[in-house]
């Protein structure tokens, strides 16, 4: 049996939904890097539009198109982490299967790592020769925002650090593969921020293309989940991003709590063991909705037998927390006559450590 070449560059591709993106990917990667051995590793998160399908025929065609198949896992730089960890080639490149980013700078790229020059080689869309293509105005600010933020953590000098397209060394990743947080989708700069020593940069520029086909996966949920990568980045050696989450949606809570009670201490019934009771209960499940859809994005919960199972789970593990909530605020507003509001927040404090920490053992616990 013939031995096949052993890739020199392994090209990383996130997929969900992209069926009608995948085949030409694999022909412009085809292209682009003719006399080059590659793989091209496609990790794809359980998509249900055929990208899979599609792409066992790709790979039936050809060896070096393979296929890691997620399920019950979502998130760009989890999927980037996983497809680098199946591969053992010494240089890996990063690219997005929707076809805006140009792949015939990898043969550049490359060919930098392969000086020894450089760690870490960025396509950059605002280094000299670089653009954004047809962006409005109001997504170059968004972008320039982000760029600024990003530059507090990253560590490194970088036109372009939340780029999404670049290409590095089997031993840059693996300097900081164990304490990347994995948080949203821009794994370049987890990889920045997180490698024992700082990396060794270059940027090639490159033209930021229009998507050919599929949706774009941008949402306002990324938004909230870069920002918990700055965090985790910033703070996470102290206090873990999903608590920051977990707390700063439990500060939502508590204006959704203090409305109930306040409207109930208003009309002047029920009594305020009951109000209080009842400004819990419906404060909690606000609070499940949302950290479902935020704090644990990544582990969300769908479907109706699932989330209701979920909320249960919620509620039940929460059950001890709410009980010390009610009973010191009764306590502190009939034995020690404190202002209800005082006495429903001391009674909020008590139970949200518990909170944070039952719930994610048990109602979103990873798989």
């Amino acid at each position: 049996m013939p031995i096949r070449q052993r890739a020199v560059l392994s090209v990383v591709i996130p997929t969900f939904n992209e069926r009608d993106n995948v085949g030409r990917m694999v022909e412009v990667l085809d292209a682009a890097l003719a006399g080059i051995p590659f793989e091209m590793v496609f990790v794809d998160d359980d998509s249900r539009d055929g990208t899979r399908e599609r792409l066992c025929e790709l790979s039936a065609a050809d060896p070096r198109v393979r296929m890691v198949h997620r399920i019950g896992r979502r998130g760009l730089s989890t999927a980037v982490v996983e497809g680098i960890l199946s591969t053992t080639a010494p240089f890996i490149a990063v690219i997005d299967a929707d076809l805006q980013h140009d792949e015939r700078v990898l043969p550049q790229m490359l060919a930098i790592l392969q000086t020894g020059d450089a760690d870490v080689v960025v396509g950059s869309r605002y280094t000299e020769g670089g653009g954004v293509g047809d962006w409005d105005a109001g997504r170059v600010r968004v972008s320039a925002v982000a760029t600024r933020l990003a530059r507090m953590v990253a560590r490194v000098k970088l036109t372009d650090p939340m780029s999404g397209f670049f290409a590095l060394t089997r031993e840059a990743f693996d300097s900081a593969v164990r304490d990347l947080s994995g948080q949203g989708y821009k794994i370049l700069l987890d990889i920045c921020a997180s490698s024992a020593a700082p990396l060794r940069m270059a940027e090639v520029p490159y033209q930021f293309r229009a998507r050919e086909a599929g949706d774009s996966k941008l949402d306002a949920m990324i938004v909230w989940e870069y920002l918990l990568l700055l965090v985790d980045k910033l703070i996470g050696h102290i206090v873990p991003a999903r608590f920051v989450s977990f707390m700063a949606i439990g500060g939502v809570g508590v204006f959704v709590h203090m409305a109930v009670l306040g409207s109930f201490v208003a009309l002047g019934q029920p009594a305020f063991i009951w109000a209080q009771s009842i400004a819990t209960g419906i404060a909690m499940v606000f609070n499940f909705f949302i950290n479902n859809l935020l704090t644990y994005r990544d582990r969300r919960l769908k479907g109706f037998v699932p989330v209701t199972r979920g909320l249960l789970s919620f509620v039940a593990v929460c059950s001890v927390g709410a009980i010390a909530n009610v009973g010191i605020a009764e306590v502190l507003f009939a034995g020690y006559r404190y202002a209800w509001w005082l006495a429903g927040l001391a009674g909020i404090v008590v139970g949200a450590f518990w909170n944070y920490a039952a719930t994610a053992l048990f109602t979103w616990k990873a798989k």
